[in-house]
């Protein structure tokens, strides 16, 4: 186990589902609130991770949403990016695609051009210095109504070449896909990217309509899909990538027990599984920690995180190109180990 480990560590990954305030670590939001002057509920860290004992999905979005209250500035914005860059880079994520929330911010008074000028400075800063590469996808909250989403991606029109997609977030249950069918067919004719959260908490017809009423082009967690065979045969030969969640689905409680969790039987029927870290800081754990869990409670071995891996380029949206070089970097770190 622990050559795996080390062999874990080492293996050159990319990572395609991360929200990026929910990598917020409770030291940072200390400091950003005594930046910006805010009172805090928390009379000091201890206090925020006991808070993030949560029991489902809608417990740990009440909380998320109030710390991202701490982010008012490009320079908050820039470095909440910086401080996930570098968590990341350690675990030798090459390429991250990250989600954010504009509405998060908007509703609250913060200008979309703040929140996209400090994510870009981040990406900037994570490119030159780290050698990172990384894409942004602008999420919708579907708990909210479609016109604030079509608002949304009015503010994102001057920044449409720094997004790669659109995707869907928040409170599954009760908000499906088709509620926003006409939001993404207009994100779809702006050549941007399409992704959804479907099957998490929500059922497997979540991802049936993600799949046939949006379009999209990559199913986010897709736990579910196992329920419904002609979906998950479906998925498997059109080569579709779901963007799993190890470690968040253990603390929300969508599986009971890792050792239940559905990534290794959805890997032995050839779909195309990733492991990422969703929201890290309020979840315990970044890519490589879901990596280890994985191999500790699931039995899987080296060269299924070969695979998983390769599939973390495969299912991303850079350039055939670039994903050949990725995989070429791959080949040699596995051949070399």
């Amino acid at each position: 186990m622990n050559n795996l480990i080390k062999f874990i560590e080492g293996l050159p990954k990319a990572e395609l589902h991360l929200h990026i305030e929910g990598s917020l670590e409770p030291e940072l939001m200390f400091e950003l609130a005594k930046r910006n002057n805010i009172t805090l509920p928390f009379k000091d860290i201890e206090s925020v991770k006991s808070a993030y004992k949560f029991n489902n999905l809608q417990e740990f979005l009440d909380i998320y949403y109030q710390g991202a209250n701490v982010l008012r500035t490009e320079e908050d914005f820039c470095d909440l990016a910086m401080a996930y860059f570098y968590r990341a880079h350690r675990d030798n994520v090459v390429h991250t695609e990250i989600f954010f929330d504009p509405q998060t911010h908007t509703d609250r008074g913060i200008p979309f051009n703040v929140v996209m000028n400090g994510l870009l400075a981040g990406i900037a800063k994570a490119e030159s210095e780290l050698g990172m590469s990384v894409q942004l996808i602008m999420c919708f909250l579907r708990h909210l109504d479609e016109e604030s989403a079509f608002a949304t991606l009015r503010m994102a029109e001057p920044f449409l070449d720094k997004i790669t997609g659109v995707g869907l977030d928040s409170s599954e249950v009760g908000n499906p896909p088709s509620k926003f069918r006409h939001v993404f067919a207009e994100a779809r004719k702006k050549g941007l990217k399409l992704v959804a959260h479907a099957g998490e908490e929500g059922a497997a017809s979540y991802i049936k309509e993600a799949l046939d009423i949006l379009g999209i082009d990559r199913i986010d967690h897709g736990n579910r899909i196992t329920e419904d065979h002609l979906l998950l045969t479906k998925a498997a030969r059109s080569a579709m990538a779901l963007t799993m969640c190890p470690l968040s689905n253990q603390k929300l409680q969508v599986v009971p027990d890792l050792r239940n969790h559905p990534l290794p039987y959805l890997l032995r029927h050839g779909l195309r599984v990733t492991i990422n870290s969703d929201d890290p800081a309020y979840f315990g754990g970044y890519v490589n920690d879901n990596y280890k869990a994985l191999a500790k409670y699931c039995d899987l071995k080296a060269d299924d995180f070969i695979e998983i891996a390769r599939n973390s380029f495969l299912g991303s949206f850079l350039p055939d190109q670039t994903v050949s070089a990725y995989l070429d970097v791959l080949d040699k770190y596995v051949d070399s180990f």
